[in-house]
Formats: structure tokens, C-alpha cells, sequence
């Protein structure tokens, strides 16, 4: 059970070493200028290799029930898939559901651990395969692996490389359910933190932050859905920032240097350097090509 890019690996690394008799996935979204009826990319993959596919739009109406009873399955497999699973579904088969969650559980259960691992400035997160109950990402911890954040990795690098770890992380955990040595190790609540869905309200850059919380914001929204400010009066989006060894003691948010990227002054008197950007209505960016069409002078003031 999967359904965006993030979920292919693990589908991948399953049929290459089980034999998946079923998958299931969201239902084709309209997607595009045109509103064409898309497919998810869980379920391209399924198709390429002629694995039965369904999307029933409910997990709780017994006709899911239905079809994982008739497939015989031994273990059901969860990464991404986008709904909650009634406790029906999560006994209905001989070893359970196990849920493969992009964070260091405990830390970040819910619906966006990699943007917020990077948004609340974590140098290392990982993976975790869990034994699912009915909480939301509440089940014992499987097997962990983990992955260092580097300075300036952005979201869509680090859902890149978690992707690939969570199908590593899936392949030792079904290894060891097969040898009888999974050691299931119950999550302290207490350490626990919760990863809300992203919304464009996190999007405006609020230049009297901290140099280093204003570029944990630019990578973490990135490549969705981009952190913004305002340039005289216009909507820039930030794709791509730097930390600078300048500082200054102008205002927050005052340009003060355009060497090497648009230098903007925080709130703790150091520098962040805008590094690729899109002004409303353009293309996106870099900074040398944008001045030139875009003159910014120094002493602009962004978020206004």
C-alpha cells in the first residue's frame, strides 16, 4: 500500500525478492493545466510489472476487506500510502501491516517528517519500519537507519535519499521477520513530536528570524511549496538560499549586498544570501540572471 514517488524503491526492492500479490493505491488525481486524470506513481510501477491494482476510495466500507482477503497475503507493507487503516485491516493478515515512516521514530509522526526535519534544523534523520496499530505512527519500532541532513540539503534531496534508504530499511526488516529475530522495541511517547501536512501559511519568509531558521525554511518548503517574500510588492518565491559570514546591524530584511547572491539582513544580525528565486508571473532563477532584469538596489527592504 503506497502511493507517491517515495513509496517506488520499496515496491521495487518487493518484487524483486517477494512475490506481491496485490496494490493498492490512491485513485487518479486530476493533475496539470488540463486537469488530466493521473495516475500514482505507485501505481505505474504495479502496472509495469502486472501486479493487480486497486483504488477504493474508502479503507473502511469492508470492500477492502474483501479484496485483501481474497488475495491470501501473509504480510501487508504501508509506505506513503496517504490513509488510515481500520483495525480490521491492520489483523487481517498473518504478520500484520508494517509501516516503513521517514523519520526517527519517536520524532515526527505524521504526514511530512522530511520537510519538517529540515524546517526544525535536525542534522540527522532516517528511517524506521514499525508494526502498525491504530494509532498514527504510534506502533513498535522494527529497524532504523539513519541519514545525516547536510547544511544545505533541501526536502526534495533529502526525500530523494530517505527513498532509497526506506527500501534498504524494508528488505532487513522482512530478512529478519523471515529468521524470527525482528526485536520490536516500544516508542516512548514522551519523546515524541508530530509533523503537521505543509500548507502555503508556512510559506512567508519572516526576515526578524534567525538567519539559520530562515534558510532551514527555504529547504524544507522545497520544492513545495516554496518559501516566499516581497519584493516591492510582488510575490518572490525563494527556491534556494545560503548562510553568509557577513554581518550587519541593518533592519531585518534589508538588502545589503549583491555579491554572490541577494544578501538579506535577519533578525539576529547575520546574513542569509538568496541564491534562486521567481518573481510572480517569471521563471524561476538564479540570482545574477534575475538582477539583471530585476535591478535590486541596496537598501531594498523584502517582505513589503
Amino acid at each position: 500500500m503506497g502511493t507517491p514517488d517515495f513509496s517506488v524503491p520499496c515496491l521495487e526492492e518487493l518484487i524483486k525478492n517477494e512475490e506481491v500479490v496485490g496494490v493498492f493505491t490512491q485513485p487518479d488525481k486530476p493533475k496539470g493545466r488540463g486537469y488530466e486524470l493521473t495516475p500514482p506513481p505507485v501505481k505505474v510501477c504495479a502496472e509495469k510489472y502486472n501486479i493487480p491494482v486497486f483504488q477504493p476510495v474508502s479503507m473502511r466500507d469492508g470492500k477492502a476487506l474483501e479484496i485483501i482477503n481474497s488475495l491470501n497475503a501473509e504480510l501487508i507493507i504501508v509506505v506513503a500510502f496517504g490513509k488510515i487503516l481500520p483495525k480490521e485491516i491492520l489483523e487481517s493478515v498473518k504478520y500484520g501491516c508494517i509501516n516503513i515512516h521517514a523519520s526517527l521514530l519517536p520524532k515526527l509522526r505524521g504526514a511530512a517528517p522530511i520537510q519538517w526535519s529540515i524546517l526544525n534544523g535536525e542534522s540527522v534523520t532516517g528511517v524506521t519500519s514499525m508494526q502498525m496499530d491504530i494509532g498514527l505512527d504510534t506502533g513498535d519500532m522494527l529497524v532504523k537507519k539513519s541519514v545525516e541532513i547536510t547544511e544545505n540539503m533541501n526536502a526534495g534531496e533529502l526525500h530523494d535519499a530517505l527513498s532509497v534508504l526506506g527500501a534498504n530499511v524494508l528488505t532487513e526488516t522482512i530478512d529478519s521477520l523471515k529468521e524470527g529475530n525482528l526485536n520490536p522495541q516500544k516508542q516512548d511517547d514522551a519523546l515524541s513530536s508530530y509533523a503537521s501536512m505543509l500548507s502555503k501559511e508556512l510559506c512567508p519568509i519572516d526576515f526578524s528570524d534567525t538567519a539559520q531558521n530562515i534558510h532551514n525554511k527555504i529547504r524544507g518548503l522545497y520544492p513545495w511549496p516554496v518559501a516566499v517574500t516581497k519584493l516591492n510588492g510582488k510575490v518572490l518565491k525563494v527556491q534556494e538560499s545560503r548562510l553568509s559570514d557577513i554581518t550587519t546591524e541593518k533592519k531585518a530584511g534589508t538588502v545589503i549586498s549583491l555579491d554572490g547572491g541577494i544578501c538579506v539582513a535577519c533578525g539576529d544580525g547575520k546574513v542569509v544570501s538568496l541564491k534562486t528565486v521567481q518573481l510572480e508571473g517569471k521563471k524561476r532563477m538564479n540570482y545574477s540572471d534575475f538582477l539583471r532584469g530585476h535591478p535590486i538596489e541596496k537598501g531594498t527592504v523584502l517582505g513589503r
